[in-house]
């Protein structure tokens, strides 16, 4: 079952996957439709493709300024934001991108292989993730739920906008309480209370109110759920994303090797 924010959450992530590909792709493509455009198009390609990156950058810059650590739950980790994620990876996308499309218009083996190696080392780091997640999945479940418990200690208090943002956002779209029970909370109060996002039908401090007013999913198991009913979404999405990616390596190689077979055949 779908709510309009969770519909929202699959959305981006297919329109973030198909921004990155534009990057990952388009400097390679550039050199192979060189010899159909002049070089000023090609600076203007060269400038297009950048502007993928510059977009990431922006939406990540408007997340800091306007919304604060936007979506930081974690105590441990409080720069992991969806915010400061969106800038590094715009920053990086930009880095890649520009390298990519200058070494396609300047025919540059250094650039170019630059290009190959920055592409090589994201997908092996990404596929390091991926292998380390399965294989320490147990491990990484219980961490992951202390810490949160964490930050809950965190919630509104001052400096802590994001974090307090983020969880009442998920337990009202998740209609759910806490990590992984609605008691979680009362170590936080030191009392018999939740925050108001926990209530059925919110209303000021309700959350002072019965126990049978408050959500009582445990939060961490519900997303956990969403998540593998999407499972189908989500495997597609990283499926698409791999494609893509070694699509960008193998344009990339072959860039590479087509430069450096003219500048033996010339000498």
């Amino acid at each position: 079952m779908f709510w309009p924010r969770q519909k929202f959450y699959l959305s981006f992530l297919f329109n973030f996957l198909f921004l990155v590909s534009y990057i990952y792709v388009f400097p390679s493509l550039s050199y192979f439709t060189e010899a159909s455009i002049d070089h000023t198009a090609r600076h203007k390609q060269a400038a297009e493709a950048e502007l993928g990156g510059c977009g990431i950058l922006g939406v990540g810059i408007w997340l800091a300024v306007t919304q604060g650590n936007f979506a930081t739950l974690s105590s441990s980790f409080p720069s992991l934001s969806a915010a400061n994620l969106l800038i590094v990876t715009g920053t990086f996308v930009m880095i890649i991108g520009f390298v990519g499309c200058i070494g396609a218009i300047k025919e540059n083996k250094c650039l170019l292989l630059s290009f190959f190696i920055m592409l090589l080392i994201i997908f092996l780091l990404e596929l390091t993730v991926v292998i380390l997640f399965f294989v320490y999945t147990d491990k990484i479940d219980k961490y992951a739920q202390r810490d949160l418990k964490k930050g809950l200690h965190l919630y509104g208090t001052d400096g802590n906008i994001g974090l307090t943002n983020a969880w009442s956002i998920i337990q009202t779209d998740f209609r759910c309480c806490g990590v992984s029970n609605y008691t979680d909370w009362f170590e936080v109060y030191n009392t018999t209370r939740v925050p108001d996002s926990c209530c059925l039908e919110f209303s000021e401090n309700c959350g002072l109110h019965s126990p049978g007013t408050w959500w009582k999913a445990p939060c961490y198991e519900t997303v956990k759920i969403w998540l593998q009913e999407n499972l189908l979404a989500v495997g597609i999405f990283g499926l698409c994303t791999a494609l893509v990616q070694i699509l960008g390596l193998t344009f990339a190689m072959t860039m590479y090797c087509q430069v450096v077979k003219a500048d033996t055949y010339c000498a």
